[in-house]
């Protein structure tokens, strides 16, 4: 089975958990509307492909777990884009959901994914309960505080930030999510699999920030130069250009290196080796030498 059919099969069956009738009818299309459909899905896929390399005992966990991180990531989204942090007009080429459904309503999507993650991670527990515990400890330290997507939320609100520090809460989080999880989904130890994660992560906000400096909002549907615009450390501003593409070139490069030994090793590495060049920004060609 494809990995994007696991994976969005996960993500709606997890859905129809939250739609279950009587919910609230706005706020049960506002769910899908968030989800679907999805973007790339590159965390969930990472985890799948980890938890493939580690043996994959457990499917049915394995796919719950992808399905809880899919739905943390598009949490972010929503509240990312929400007034009082981006004030984003799109989101994958449509309308953000504050604007699709009003502000409230945006919250209550957020928050509710946020919920529905971890109880999807508590009904599959019954497969493994031990790894699920760990699976729900992982997820949870990478989403909050002090070290998680709310930790890189936060840090925009400090008057001196670390690049270093805010790209590894702000986005590495759930990348080091995704093959921790991985890992513990298919019974392996997690630890070893965070580096992999931290450089993934890292080199995914390095594109982020040269998409955001280099290309338009027809290209990216989403609004660009939100950076500058909100004062926004980037490795853009740090590194220039050029040097922000050498520097996402030497993180996938460190990142191929970092996977720990695994019977399916070599796949893996051609996973992140097709995922670098999904992420490489299409230059423009004023930018090119």
């Amino acid at each position: 089975m494809p990995l994007s059919h696991r994976i969005n099969s996960a993500v709606l069956n997890a859905l129809e958990i939250a739609q279950a009738a009587p919910a609230p009818g706005k706020l049960a299309e506002a769910l899908s509307y968030a989800t679907t459909p999805g973007g790339a899905r590159i965390r969930p896929t990472i985890l799948l492909s980890v938890a493939m390399a580690c043996g994959d005992d457990q499917p049915m966990l394995t796919d719950a777990a992808a399905a809880a991180l899919e739905l943390i990531h598009c949490a972010s989204l929503v509240h990312d884009d929400l007034p009082c942090f981006d004030d984003a007009a799109l989101r994958r080429g449509k309308p953000s959901v504050h604007l699709a459904y009003s502000e409230p309503l945006a919250v209550l999507t957020g928050d509710s994914l946020i919920i529905l993650a971890f109880e999807v991670l508590a009904r599959a527990a019954h497969h493994d309960e031990s790894r699920a515990a760990k699976l729900v400890l992982s997820l949870a330290q990478r989403t909050g505080m002090p070290g998680g997507i709310c930790a890189g939320q936060g840090w925009e609100s400090e008057a001196e930030v670390d690049l270093t520090a805010y790209h590894r809460s702000k986005t590495a989080a759930l990348f080091v999510a995704a093959t921790e999880m991985g890992a513990i989904a298919a019974g392996h130890d997690a630890e070893s699999w965070h580096d992999l994660g931290a450089l993934i992560g890292e080199a995914f906000q390095v594109a982020d920030d040269l998409r955001d400096a280099v290309l338009d909002e027809e290209s990216l549907g989403k609004p660009v130069g939100q950076d500058d615009l909100h004062g926004r450390p980037n490795a853009v501003a740090t590194y220039g250009v050029d040097g922000a593409v050498s520097r996402l070139k030497d993180i996938l490069a460190g990142a191929i290196a970092s996977i720990p030994s695994c019977p399916g090793e070599a796949q893996l590495a051609e996973m992140v080796r097709l995922q670098a060049q999904a992420i490489m920004p299409k230059m423009p060609a004023k930018y090119r030498t």
